[in-house]
């Protein structure tokens, strides 16, 4: 399946990438052991802001769309730094950058998918392109941190909610739908599922061993017994 490539203008794609960047340094900066400096910060903003469309440009053998300008990289380190020296004033403005955050999660699900498509992928792995250049920027993070990878960890469904748009995106152009409203229908959908995640807390099951559901199977059978059930 051939489709059209979901297309933002380009000052959104900057203020996506700055946002993402923005985070990165506020992440980084809760760690005072790591004692980065102002290039690590720079490094962490880069690699946060745009780290997951470069590794969908690089899926497609493609060349990174962050390396055709000179916009992105200036952006992105301008961001980080802002984000480490005005990290209190943005942790205040919280609700704000997850609302921002959630809505360029979906456009980069969008953007990747779309790509995807455009370039002949399958409709699977056109998806995996859209998650991974979702959730990439912060998997290279977390890598450069030397911490525990967040997506695969109990959380709040951010892997779930771009996996979910970029789903959308697909099933709609399958249909014969039209991109750009296929992508706003992306956007949409992770979005909501993204806020709604933060504000009720789901996240996935975490996993158990055998052992441990033998355990918890018998607490329960325990205290059904004492209930008198």
């Amino acid at each position: 399946m051939v489709a059209e490539q979901f297309v933002t203008p380009f000052w959104i794609d900057l203020a996506a990438t700055a946002l993402g960047s923005v985070q990165g340094a506020m992440f980084a900066a809760q760690f005072k052991d790591k004692r980065l400096d102002l290039l690590g910060v720079g490094v962490i903003g880069v690699v946060a802001g745009f780290g997951g469309g470069v590794i969908r440009d690089l899926l497609l053998n493609q060349v990174p769309i962050a390396l055709e300008t000179n916009w992105f990289i200036p952006i992105a380190i301008v961001a980080a730094l802002l984000g480490m020296l005005l990290e209190r004033l943005f942790t205040r403005l919280n609700v704000v950058i997850t609302i921002l955050d959630a809505l360029s999660l979906g456009l980069f699900a969008a953007i990747g998918t779309s790509k995807a498509l455009s370039v002949g992928l399958p409709v699977v792995p056109a998806i995996f392109v859209g998650l991974v250049a979702a959730v990439g920027g912060g998997m290279l993070r977390d890598i450069l941190l030397g911490m525990p990878i967040g997506v695969m960890h109990v959380g709040s469904l951010y892997a779930v909610a771009a996996g979910a748009g970029s789903t959308v995106l697909v099933v709609m152009v399958a249909l014969g739908g039209d991109v750009t409203i296929a992508g706003i229908g992306c956007v949409i959908v992770t979005t909501a599922i993204r806020l709604l995640a933060v504000r009720y807390g789901w996240s996935l099951p975490e996993q158990r061993t055998i052992s441990t559901l033998r355990r918890l199977r018998r607490q329960r059978t325990a205290r059904t017994g004492d209930n008198g059930f």
